[in-house]
C-alpha cells in the first residue's frame, strides 16, 4: 500500500508500535504533536489483531489532531458495517485497497463524494453505505513492490523459520494472490488464484539480497504450489537465475509429487508449510478440503523423502470431528513430525466471511460479528464455537490431552538433538558451538 502511495506522489510514514513496544498514549500523543491527513490501518480477523484495532482506534479517535481514519483487510472487509460503528473509522475499505485507496484520497483532496469509489463503505448523514464491488486486481505485477525503505529492516529481517542458520536474514515475500480451493473455514478475500510472474519474484528475491542481505524466502502466500507446471517452473527459474537461496511456502498436497518436491529441493525449499487439518476423509469431505487422507500420508512421504521439512497443521472442532478423529491426528503427527518447529492442534474458528460462521450462525451457535469478536473468540487455542456433539468441558479436555502427547514429544526431540550438540562439542571439539540457551 506505501509503495502504491508514494507513486502516486503521496508522502507515507510508517507508525511502528509493536516493535518499540509503544503504549497506545504513544500514538494519541504522536498524533497531537503531528498533523497528518490520512491515517490508515490494516487487520486481519484474529483475537489479538482485533484487540489491536480496537485499540489503536481508540487512541486515534482520542487524538487532538485526528486524521481522516481508514481502514481495511481481511477483519473489517466482511462486515463493514460492524467496524465502522465500532471503530468509528470514515472509511471501510473491502478487499484488495491498491486501486481504492488511491480513489478515496483523490475524493478527499477534490471534497467529492465517494459514491463512485467502488469497494468502500462509509457513514453518509448517519448512514452506512456499502458500495459495489471492486474487481481483483488482474495483473499484480502492476502492483509496485514494498516500500522497503520505510520499514526497520534490521529488525524486521531477523524473524526466525525451521532450517533457518543463526547467521542467516529471513523475509517474507509473495508469489501470487489468492486461492482456487474454497476450504470452509477460510476468510481470504478474494476467491481465484493470480500468480506473480516468475521475473517480478525473482527481481525482489535479488533486491532483498542486495540492500538487506535476506538469504531465506518465506513465501507467505496462500499457494505458490498452485499447480505441477508452475510449481516446476519457478523452481526451474530459480535454478537457472543462480538464486542461492532458502526458501519456505504453503504447500499443497494435491501437488506434493516426487518430480515436483525434487526439483523444489533443488531450487533451495527447506520447509513447506501444508494445511492437512484433519486425518478423517468424512471431516475433510466435511470442510471442502478437496483432500483425503491417502493423498495426505503420501504427499508426507514424498515430502521427507526429498529432503524437505513439512509444516503439519491440523485443526479439531469441525463438523464430524470426534475424539477418534482427533487420535488420528495426534498419531499423524507423532509419526510425520520431524522436529522442526512444535505443533499442537488448535481448534477450528468460524471467522466472519467464512462459510463455517454463517454455518454457526444458521444453527444458533453465534448471534453476529459482535458476538463472535467479543464474547465467543477469547483466543485462538480456546473454542469459539462448537460443531461436535462432545460439551465444551470436554472438547478442552481432549485438545489438552491430545497437545500434551504432542509437545512431550517435540521436547524430548529437543533434548536429544541438544544432547548430540554437546556430544559433537565435547568429543569431537566442535568450535561452531554457540551455546545451549540459543538453542
Amino acid at each position: 500500500m506505501a509503495s502504491v502511495l508514494l507513486k502516486e506522489g503521496h508522502d507515507v510514514e510508517i507508525y511502528n508500535q509493536d516493535l518499540h513496544h509503544y503504549p497506545d498514549e504513544h500514538l494519541i500523543h504522536y498524533l497531537d504533536n503531528n498533523n497528518y491527513d490520512v491515517i490508515g490501518v490494516g487487520a486481519i480477523g484474529g483475537y489479538y489483531q482485533y484487540k489491536r484495532l480496537i485499540k489503536l482506534s481508540n487512541a486515534i479517535n482520542n487524538s487532538r489532531n485526528k486524521p481522516f481514519y481508514i481502514i481495511g483487510g481481511h477483519c473489517p472487509s466482511p462486515e463493514p458495517e460492524y467496524f465502522l460503528r465500532k471503530t468509528k473509522a470514515d472509511v471501510v475499505i473491502i478487499g484488495e485497497g491498491e486501486l481504492t485507496i488511491i480513489e478515496v484520497l483523490e475524493a478527499l483532496a477534490n471534497k467529492k463524494s465517494f459514491s463512485r469509489i467502488k469497494g468502500i463503505a462509509y457513514i453518509e448523514e448517519n448512514s452506512i453505505i456499502i458500495n459495489e464491488d471492486r474487481p481483483l486486481i488482474q495483473d499484480i505485477d502492476n502492483i509496485p513492490l514494498p516500500a522497503y525503505h520505510l520499514f526497520p529492516m534490521e529488525q524486521y529481517r531477523i524473524i526466525r523459520m525451521p532450517k533457518i542458520k543463526k547467521d542467516e536474514f529471513a523475509m517474507p515475500i509473495l508469489s501470487g494472490r489468492g486461492c482456487i480451493f474454497k476450504c470452509t473455514f477460510c476468510y481470504r478475500m478474494d476467491k481465484n488464484f493470480r500468480a506473480r510472474s516468475v521475473e517480478a519474484i525473482i527481481e525482489e528475491i535479488a533486491l532483498l539480497k542486495k540492500n538487506y542481505g535476506i538469504k531465506y524466502f518465506i513465501f507467505s502466500d496462500e499457494l505458490l504450489m498452485s499447480s505441477v507446471k508452475r510449481t516446476i517452473n519457478i523452481c526451474e527459474e530459480f535454478i537457472k537465475a543462480g538464486l542461492n537461496i532458502k526458501w519456505s511456502c504453503n504447500g499443497r498436497l494435491n501437488f506434493a509429487k516426487h518430480e515436483v518436491l525434487n526439483v523444489m529441493k533443488q531450487a533451495g525449499c527447506v520447509f513447506i508449510n501444508y494445511g492437512i487439518e484433519s486425518l478423517d476423509n468424512h471431516v475433510l469431505k466435511n470442510m471442502k478440503k478437496s483432500l483425503n487422507a491417502e493423498q495426505i500420508i503420501k504427499g508426507i512421504d514424498a515430502t521427507l523423502t526429498a529432503g524437505i521439512s513439512p509444516g503439519l497443521n491440523m485443526i479439531f472442532g469441525n463438523i464430524g470431528d470426534n475424539k477418534e478423529t482427533l487420535n488420528k491426528a495426534v498419531e499423524f503427527l507423532l509419526k510425520y513430525g520431524d522436529g522442526s518447529e512444535c505443533r499442537t492442534i488448535k481448534p477450528v474458528t468460524p471467522y466472519p466471511g467464512t462459510p463455517l460462521y454463517y454455518t454457526a450462525i444458521e444453527k444458533g451457535l453465534l448471534k453476529d460479528c459482535e458476538d463472535f469478536y467479543e464474547h465467543k473468540h477469547t483466543n485462538s487455542d480456546l473454542l469459539t464455537v462448537n460443531y461436535t456433539e462432545m460439551s465444551d468441558n470436554e472438547f478442552h479436555h481432549c485438545l489438552l490431552y491430545a497437545n500434551t502427547k504432542l509437545l512431550t514429544n517435540y521436547c524430548n526431540k529437543q533434548m536429544l538433538s541438544s544432547i548430540e550438540s554437546a556430544k559433537k562439542l565435547y568429543l569431537e571439539n566442535d568450535t561452531s558451538f554457540r551455546g545451549f540457551r540459543q538453542r
